[in-house]
């Protein structure tokens, strides 16, 4: 029967929560928000790079289905190479394909970074929830957890929001360029705050992941 690796010595401390919660949490709140928050800059974004409207609905639907379709196979990945190690990677890939998106010369570009951005966002979220459990002590986990699920719920109101008001006093480009200097600070921290575990003698299951990627893409399309 596999079992998780105990969390680093030192987890359960008020700062290793503190930091934990932190941590997390802006990064889901990052993943979340870009989930939206490219909504209210299409009109913009269809003056300066062209396409229909419809062809731009897919920098939303890149990232929804890319984020929904491989969410599972982000989470077996962590179990199976290290949490901690898996989530920094998804911080840098998200962080990439943010600063990709905000050079994106065309609308196919900016849907393939969008794409690409769903695939960090995928890796981010389930575990970023796997990470706080473990440093987080049993009886406060409710309390860590309504913290975390308070924090990605506003990610998702406040998407339009935000990008209208970038777009607004800045330009579309900003909306992803603000994820650029707040993921290569994340990143770092994941490694130096968070606990390592893993599930050992864990594999992946190649067509579970298959099938079950596939059945998403059906239902969330």
């Amino acid at each position: 029967m596999s079992t998780a690796n105990p969390p680093s010595p030192g987890g359960g401390t008020k700062g290793t929560v503190l930091w934990a919660i932190l941590v997390t949490g802006l990064a889901s709140f990052m993943a979340g928000l870009d989930n939206l928050v490219i909504i209210t800059a299409l009109p913009t974004i269809k003056d300066e790079l062209g396409g229909s409207l419809s062809d731009l609905e897919w920098t939303v639907n890149a990232y929804t289905l890319s984020f929904a379709v491989l969410m599972m196979f982000g989470a077996a990945l962590g179990d199976r190479f290290g949490r901690r190690r898996v989530f920094g990677l998804g911080l840098l890939l998200f962080t990439a394909a943010s600063a990709a998106a905000a050079l994106a010369p065309g609308v196919g570009e900016l849907i393939a970074a969008r794409a690409v951005q769903g695939a960090g966002a995928a890796i981010i979220m389930p575990l970023s929830v796997t990470l706080l459990t473990v440093a987080v002590p049993p009886e406060k986990r409710g309390s860590a957890l309504g913290i975390w699920g308070a924090i990605n719920g506003l990610s998702i109101a406040a998407g339009p929001l935000v990008g209208g008001a970038v777009v607004e006093h800045l330009s579309w480009q900003w909306i992803f360029w603000l994820n650029v200097p707040i993921g290569l600070a994340l990143a770092p921290l994941a490694f130096r705050k968070l606990g390592e575990s893993r599930i050992t003698d864990s594999r992946l299951d190649a067509v579970g992941t298959v099938l079950s990627g596939v059945g998403l893409f059906g239902i969330v399309l």
